[in-house]
């Protein structure tokens, strides 16, 4: 009887802890950014309809993970136009600020960082299909692109739209 306690206490210390690991693998892997975006419609002013495509080897973390890219996407890469919508250019227009200001895009970008105020997964759009080894989610998110922007041009990251060239 001693040995099931002793069992079941191993495992139930050891199941918190890995769904840390876990966690910490799909960071790793949404640090890497590795994602697809695209526009998915026209949306409410002051608002960007993306479709995020992300990889993961686990499919539930890959959902978790669709509104960091969202966000990580429209500062940094922008999208394609296609579907009636028009190409849109990243809000940081120079490729170097992401490792210039390393250490406020990883808080930034951080588990419950301040991205999340920023985007939100429309319910009922997630997509799952398996290539290879791991699953492609697909989500359409809201990201309301303006507070973004003010936020940023607020913490000097970004240039204002109203400063001169």
């Amino acid at each position: 009887m001693k040995k099931i306690l002793l069992a079941l206490l191993a495992v139930a210390f050891c199941l918190p802890s890995m769904a840390s690991i876990r966690q910490k693998k799909a960071d790793k892997d949404t640090y890497e950014f590795r994602y697809e975006i695209e526009c998915a419609g026209n949306a409410i002013e002051g608002t960007y309809l993306v479709k995020v495509w992300t990889y993961s080897k686990k499919a539930a973390l890959a959902e978790n993970q669709c509104r960091k890219n969202a966000v990580h996407g429209v500062i940094f890469k922008g999208y394609g136009g296609g579907q009636g919508c028009v190409s849109q250019r990243p809000l940081a227009p120079n490729p170097g600020i992401e490792t210039q200001y390393k250490d406020y895009f990883n808080s930034f970008f951080a588990n419950g960082g301040e991205f999340q105020k920023y985007a939100s997964i429309l319910g009922g759009t997630t997509e799952t299909v398996r290539v290879g080894r791991e699953y492609k989610v697909g989500c359409v998110v809201s990201v309301r692109k303006d507070d973004l922007r003010k936020a940023l041009e607020a913490a000097g990251i970004i240039r204002g739209l109203n400063t001169g060239f």
